[in-house]
């Protein structure tokens, strides 16, 4: 069976709860966190970590262009933003794991 018997499997078990718990705080602080995308110097785009979008600003001037590129701008600022904050998920979630992919499930 295991050496150290149950007592190391309570460590273990109280370590990914307090993993869990440390990956629980830090993801709802990135799903509060600002993420911007821009395309073009025309369109910027802000996004929550949690995918929400927060706003989009629009140069004027892009408005009098091709409405298709301006909607194409948009988009990829969008998408931009959004795989900032997923990013900055990913890289704090492996911080706290240490790479563990989410410990079998637990996280």
């Amino acid at each position: 069976m295991f050496k150290g018997g149950m007592g190391n499997m309570g460590n273990l078990m109280k370590m990914a709860k307090q993993l869990q718990k440390q990956a629980e705080e830090t993801k709802k602080e990135i799903e509060e966190m600002d993420f911007k995308g821009s395309a073009g110097g025309a369109v910027e785009v802000v996004v929550k970590g949690d995918g929400k979008l927060v706003s989009v600003k629009i140069d004027p001037e892009a408005v009098k262009e091709d409405v298709e590129i301006l909607e194409d701008m948009i988009v990829v600022a969008a998408n931009q933003a959004i795989e900032e904050a997923n990013r900055k998920m990913e890289g704090e979630m492996k911080k706290i794991t240490g790479g563990l992919g989410g410990l079998g499930g637990l996280l």
